[in-house]
C-alpha cells in the first residue's frame, strides 16, 4: 500500500517545486516548527534523494519569545532527526521598521538569503499554503494598493519556492499527522496583536459565515488570475517605460499620456522606485499626485515622494530628483 493521500499530496507538491534543478543541487527548507513548515520539510527530506538533491534545513531564531533559542535547538534537532543536513540555526535582531510583522520578516528573509548565499543553495522552500495566501490577498485588499497586491504571493521568486499554495493548511497537517509530526504551535499565531492573526482567526471565518465555504479558494484562484493581468500590465509598462525615455532625461510627458492609467502609473511607480524611493511607503497618493503632473498639469511645480524625492514636470519631461540637493533646487526655479 502507498501513503495516504494527503502525505501523496505533498510530496507531489515538493517534488513540482524542486522540478528542474540539477542533479546535486542543494535546497533547503526553511521550518519554524510549525505544522505547515515541519510536514514540507519531512516530504523534502523523502523526495531529495530520490531525485539525487541535497536536503538541508533553516531555523531562524527572531528572539521575541523567552525560550525563543531553545525552540530554535530543538526544532534544529527535529530536522536533523529527519535527515535533513545541513541544518543552520539562525539568530537575527528584529527591527521597529514598518510594524512588528514586517520588521520579523525582514530581518527572516535577510538571514535566509545569507545562509542560501554562504551554502550555495539553489532553492529555499517557504511553507506557504492556500490559506496564508487568501489571508495575503485580504490584507492586500484592505490596503488599496492596487492590482498588484491583490496577487497574493508567488509560487517563487529568485530562489524562494513555495510549494503548497494549492494545498489547504487543513490538508498539509492532515499529512503531517499522518507522518508522526509533532509541530511547535507559535502563540504568535493566534495573538490579535496582529493583523494576519485577526484575519485569520477573525476576517476569513466571518466571511464563510456570511457567504458560505471556500473563500480561501476563492481568494487564491483571483490571486493566480490576477497575477496574470499584473504579469502583462508589467512587461506591457516595461516595455513603454523605455520608450518614453526623454532625450533630455525623465520621461517624455506625450508619450506618458498616451498610455492607458494602469499602464502608466505602473512607469511612474517604477520611476520613483529606481531614484530611491522606499517601495513600502510610496503609496498610492504619491502615484496619483505624479499622474496629474501628466494628465492634469496646471503649472504645479512639484510632487513631494518618500526618500527625500520630488517629481518635477519640466521641458516636457517628467523628472524625478533629490529634493534637498543643489540640482534639486535648480530643477525647482526652471522654466516649465
Amino acid at each position: 500500500m502507498g501513503p495516504p493521500p494527503a502525505v501523496s499530496d505533498v510530496r507531489r507538491a515538493i517534488r513540482g517545486a524542486l522540478a528542474g534543478l540539477s542533479p546535486g543541487s542543494l535546497v533547503f527548507a526553511a521550518c519554524s516548527g510549525g505544522a505547515d513548515s515541519l510536514t514540507m520539510a519531512a516530504a523534502l527530506a523523502f523526495v531529495a534523494p530520490r531525485m539525487e538533491l541535497r536536503a538541508g534545513g533553516l531555523v531562524v531564531d527572531h528572539g521575541l519569545q523567552d525560550g525563543s533559542a531553545e525552540q530554535t535547538r530543538q526544532v534544529a534537532g527535529t530536522l536533523r532527526g529527519l535527515g535533513l543536513d545541513p541544518v543552520v540555526e539562525l539568530q537575527v535582531q528584529v527591527g521597529t521598521g514598518g510594524g512588528p510583522e514586517a520588521a520579523a520578516r525582514d530581518a527572516r528573509y535577510a538571514a535566509l538569503d545569507a545562509a542560501a548565499e554562504d551554502h550555495g543553495a539553489a532553492a529555499v522552500l517557504i511553507g506557504h499554503t492556500l490559506d496564508d495566501q487568501a489571508e495575503t490577498v485580504l490584507l492586500g485588499l484592505a490596503r488599496g494598493s492596487g492590482a498588484r497586491s491583490l496577487c497574493g504571493m508567488p509560487e517563487s521568486t529568485g530562489r524562494y519556492v513555495r510549494p503548497f499554495l494549492g494545498l489547504t493548511r487543513e490538508r498539509v497537517r492532515e499529512a503531517g499527522t499522518a507522518m508522526g509530526l509533532t509541530p511547535w504551535d507559535d502563540p504568535h499565531n493566534s495573538d490579535p496583536a496582529f493583523t494576519r492573526s485577526r484575519v485569520r482567526h477573525g476576517a476569513l471565518p466571518a466571511l464563510e459565515a456570511a457567504l458560505g465555504p471556500g473563500i480561501p479558494e476563492a481568494l487564491a484562484r483571483s490571486a493566480r488570475m490576477l497575477r496574470d493581468d499584473a504579469d502583462a500590465l508589467d512587461a506591457w509598462a516595461e516595455r513603454s517605460g523605455r520608450a518614453a525615455q526623454s532625450a533630455g532625461g525623465g520621461l517624455d510627458v506625450k508619450s506618458l499620456a498616451d498610455l492607458p492609467r494602469a499602464v502608466r502609473t505602473r512607469i511612474l511607480r517604477r520611476t520613483a522606485i529606481a531614484a530611491g524611493s522606499p517601495p513600502g511607503t510610496l503609496a498610492a497618493v504619491h502615484i496619483t499626485a505624479m499622474d496629474e503632473l501628466v494628465t492634469a498639469w496646471r503649472g504645479q511645480r512639484h510632487v513631494d515622494l518618500p526618500g527625500g524625492l520630488r517629481a518635477l514636470r519640466r521641458n516636457g519631461a517628467l523628472h524625478v530628483v533629490p529634493a534637498g540637493a543643489r540640482d534639486g533646487a535648480a530643477w525647482a526655479k526652471a522654466p516649465v
